[in-house]
Parts: C-alpha cells; structure tokens; sequence
C-alpha cells in the first residue's frame, strides 16, 4: 500500500504527509505540474492532490488527470463524485436540484434574450455570481432591472473578470478597517495586484455566455458551513461582513457547537449519502420560514481555522467532543479503505 501525494505547502498535504508518518503509511511525494505524473504514480495504489480553484494551471488539468489515474484503477482523492463539482456554481445548481437537495433558488440563462425577458419579471434583489471564484470576491446583490440588464449584456459581452481588482482592493480595505491588515500590508497587496498579478490573473480569460443568479435571502446575519469528510461533520457560524451581506470570507467566525443549527449538519449527511464524496463542505442561510438552504458547495477548504471547532458529529448525529480531530487524516483513512476495498473485490474476481 503506497499513496503518491502532490505537495503544496498550505494545503491539506501538509496534514496528509504528518499523518502517513504518524501512521507508518506508505508515501510517495509527486509533482502533479511534471509532464511524466503518470509514470511517477507507477507502483503506487491512491494519489492525492488538492488542487485549488485560484492556481490556474489546476484549474487547466487536475480533474482531467485525476479522472484519467482513475481510470487506470488508482484510487485518487478527490475522486470524481468529490470534485467534478468543484468552483462550479452552475454544475452544482443541476447537481443538488438533481437529488432533491434545499437549494436556495437558482437560474441560470445561455443566451442574451432569455435572460432579459427573465430579468423584466423577476423581482428584486437578487445576487449574481460568477460560476467560479471563493471568499465571495465574484458575488454582486443586484437591486433593481436596471443593475441586472447591465450585467446581462456585460455576460454577452466583454464579460467579467474572474478576479476583479476593485473587489480584492475593498476586501482589503475592510480588513485595514477592521484593524486585520496594516496600511504597509495593504500597500504591499495593491501593489502585488498591478506589478506582480498571480498566472490566475494574467491567464484566466473573461466570463461570458451565460448568466447565473440566485434569489436573495433577506435577514441573515451568518451562514453555517458544514463540512463531511468520511462521514464525519464539523462546521461552524460565519458572519456577515459589516455593511454587506455576504459571510464567506468575513473572517468574523464562531466555533461553539450550540451556534450551530444541527438541522444543515444533519441536512449535510443526507445529502453527501447521495452525492458520495469523500469531502464536501456545504453552506447554509435560512429562508422566511427558517429553513436551512444550500448557497454552494466544495470539496475543499482552508485547514487550520477548523481546528478551533469544538468537536464533531458522526452519521448518527452523535457529538464528539473536543477540538483536536484530524480531518485530513480522515481522509487518508478514506482513500486506504478504498484501495483496501478495491483490492479485496479484484481477489474475489480473480477467485
């Protein structure tokens, strides 16, 4: 049993290296980026990457090298049903209205004239998004008419950037505000956007050809992220930022179990039964009735600020107490079941 692990510092491969030698597990470190990847994951069982929706040479290939090592028989995290979805809020809208899933609202319009004739009869606000993009920076509240048939003939036009300058700058802003950067941080960061922009910047190309909103939820001051790794949940509260109404990406985070509505944890579970991920994190605000609603999903997510939580809940909605659970471990407890699962049905084959 050997596991191939492309290394980004940062990322969960961090935890998955330390845990492999807490463990004694087999390991193999590999670089995704090297054209002979396939013949470097030779003689190994599993491969994992966690690949990120902001690099833009992962957003060129992993799935499709990850969909292709899957084919040969190695088991990769994340795996097909775990990231196919990734950073695509239009394929995540077909995919939970596909399983029944409380999703808050969604539409989405391929030609320019469908979409005005829907923005004249809808009512207002509603929240445009861009289909990739994390940390809220492509989400806009559109107010009126007016704002949406701007923003449908931008999307059938010249389209959006995918990372907007003037939404990374008031993000920072805000953070300087809210005393969480200093103006020398802040100076540093605008001038790392104008002189040295990231491969994402330069290369991504404009968003159009579609455009997507979502109904607007009025009265939430928070959204509750739940995330499932090997049937396991944590999850925490994330206000809204001051003066806006997006959560993710506030900072503003609240880890007490009694904050968190165990209704998305248990919402979270079922809907992972379907979707059979190895990974998944779900975010919820409430509607008028206080409903837990679906925002968007994804297969991965920061590490550290989880180890605040207090403890988490297993598929029986039974709590664990305590802040110290290894969820990357959890996952590579995950990928060795599965190789283990593999090669106990290839024995009963070849019998």
């Amino acid at each position: 049993m050997k596991i191939a692990i492309h290394h980004r510092p940062g990322s969960f491969s961090d935890r998955w290296i330390e845990y492999c030698k807490q463990q004694g597990v087999d390991y193999q470190i590999v670089n995704a980026y090297d054209n002979d990847i396939v013949e470097q994951v030779n003689g190994c069982d599993a491969f994992m990457w966690h690949h990120h929706q902001a690099r833009f040479a992962d957003t060129m290939f992993a799935r499709q090298l990850l969909y292709s090592l899957e084919t040969r028989g190695v088991c990769c995290f994340p795996n097909f049903h775990t990231t196919w979805h990734f950073d695509d809020k239009v394929g995540q809208k077909y995919l939970l209205e596909a399983v029944g899933a409380p999703l808050v609202p969604s539409y989405v319009f391929y030609s320019k004239e469908s979409a005005l004739d829907w923005i004249e009869h809808t009512t207002y606000p509603k929240v445009f998004k861009l289909r990739g993009g994390a940390g809220a920076v492509n989400v806009l509240l559109v107010h009126n008419v007016k704002e949406a048939r701007a923003i449908v003939n931008k999307s059938f036009g010249n389209g959006f950037a995918q990372m907007r300058f003037r939404t990374l700058l008031s993000e920072d802003l805000r953070k300087h505000r809210e005393g969480k950067m200093t103006s020398g941080e802040v100076v540093r960061s605008i001038g790392a956007y104008f002189l040295k922009p990231s491969d994402y910047h330069k290369l991504s190309t404009p968003e159009r050809g579609y455009v997507y909103f979502q109904e607007f939820i009025p009265n939430n001051s928070f959204d509750i992220r739940v995330c499932v790794v090997d049937n396991k949940a944590f999850a925490l509260k994330r206000v809204v930022r001051k003066g806006d109404f997006r959560a993710s990406g506030s900072g503003n985070i609240i880890f007490e179990r009694a904050q968190i509505d165990e209704r998305c944890v248990q919402i979270a579970f079922d809907i992972n039964d379907k979707l059979k991920t190895q990974s998944i994190a779900f975010d919820f605000v409430f509607d008028e009735h206080n409903r837990p609603q679906i925002v968007e999903i994804s297969y991965g997510f920061a590490t550290a600020v989880y180890d605040n939580c207090e403890g988490w809940w297993d598929h029986r909605m039974n709590w664990h107490a305590g802040s110290h659970f290894n969820f990357c471990g959890w996952m590579v407890d995950n990928v060795i079941r599965e190789v283990n699962e593999i090669q106990e049905e290839s024995y009963h084959l070849a019998d």
